[in-house]
C-alpha cells in the first residue's frame, strides 16, 4: 500500500459519501490529512467523526465562487498537495427528452465541478512544484451507454480536460489523472437500481444484474478497489503516470 505523509493535504470533493468516503479514508489511512468538501455539513461531519477526514469545507462545486473560498481556507490551514475531484450526479433520461437544463446540470457538477476544483488548487501546486490531482470520472466517459447522453458527454469532457492538462503541466511536477469505475455499489448506484425497478416492474435483483452484466467479471465494483486505484496515483511510485484515464471496470473497457 502507498503511504503518504501527514504533511500531504488532501482534498477530496464530494468526499462524504459513497466512492468519495472510500478514498478519502484511504487517503487518511495511509497518512495523509484530507479534507472533505460537499454540500451536506452532517454528511461530512460523519466522515471526520469516522475518521476518513481531519477536516471539512462546506461548497457546492459548480459555484466557483463557493469552491474558491473554500479551498482558500482549506490551503489556508495546510497548502493542498492532493486534489481529488470525485463529486458528480447522474441523471438518466431518452435523448429525446434530455432538455437543455438537464445538460446543463450534468455539465455543471460533473465538468465545471471538476474545473472549478482544478483551478482552485492548481496555482499552489505549480508554484510548489509538487501535486497530484485525480479526477474520478466514469467508463460512460470512455465509451457510451444509451439513456444518459448528458452524464456521458460530461464524462467524456473531464477526460479531455485530464488529457490536455496533463500536457500541460508535464514537467511542474504536478500529475492529471483520471480513475474510470464502472458500474459501483454505492448509494448513487441505488437511484440506478430503484428506476429500473420502477420502469421494469424486475426484482432488485434482477435489476443488479442487469448493472453488472456489463462488466466482464460479471459482478460490480467495490468503492475500496477506486480508493486504491486514487491512492496509488496519488503515490511518489505514480510520478511518471498522468495523462491517464484507467478504468475500474472488470475488463469493460
Amino acid at each position: 500500500m502507498s503511504q503518504l505523509s501527514r504533511s500531504s493535504h488532501a482534498l477530496v470533493t464530494g468526499g462524504g459519501r459513497g466512492i468519495g468516503l472510500a478514498i478519502s479514508a484511504a487517503l487518511s489511512k495511509a497518512g495523509a490529512t484530507v479534507t472533505v468538501l460537499g454540500r451536506n455539513r452532517a454528511t461530512l461531519d460523519e466522515a471526520v467523526a469516522s475518521g476518513a477526514a481531519q477536516f471539512a469545507a462546506v461548497a457546492d462545486v459548480a459555484d466557483q465562487a463557493s469552491v474558491k473560498s473554500a479551498v482558500a481556507e482549506a490551503a489556508a490551514r495546510q497548502p493542498i498537495d492532493i486534489l481529488v475531484a470525485n463529486a458528480g450526479a447522474a441523471e438518466s433520461a431518452p435523448f429525446g427528452r434530455s432538455d437543455a437544463a438537464l445538460f446543463q446540470r450534468m455539465m455543471d457538477v460533473n465538468f465545471m465541478g471538476v474545473v472549478h476544483a482544478t483551478q482552485a488548487v492548481l496555482p499552489g501546486m505549480l508554484e510548489r512544484r509538487r501535486g497530484r490531482i485525480v479526477a474520478v470520472a466514469s467508463t460512460a466517459g470512455l465509451k457510451g451507454y444509451a439513456y444518459v447522453s448528458a452524464y456521458s458527454a460530461a464524462k467524456h469532457a473531464v477526460i479531455g480536460l485530464v488529457r490536455s492538462l496533463a500536457l500541460e503541466t508535464a514537467k511542474s511536477g504536478v500529475t492529471v489523472n483520471a480513475v474510470c469505475p464502472g458500474f459501483t455499489e454505492t448509494d448513487l448506484l441505488e437511484g440506478s437500481i430503484d428506476n429500473i425497478i420502477k420502469k421494469t416492474g424486475r426484482s432488485r435483483e434482477q435489476a443488479i444484474a442487469e448493472l453488472s452484466k456489463h462488466n466482464p467479471q460479471g459482478r460490480l465494483v467495490a468503492p475500496s478497489e477506486v480508493a486504491d486505484t486514487v491512492l496509488w496515483l496519488c503515490g511518489e511510485g505514480a510520478g511518471a503516470i498522468t495523462g491517464q484515464a484507467i478504468a475500474v471496470a472488470g475488463g469493460e473497457v
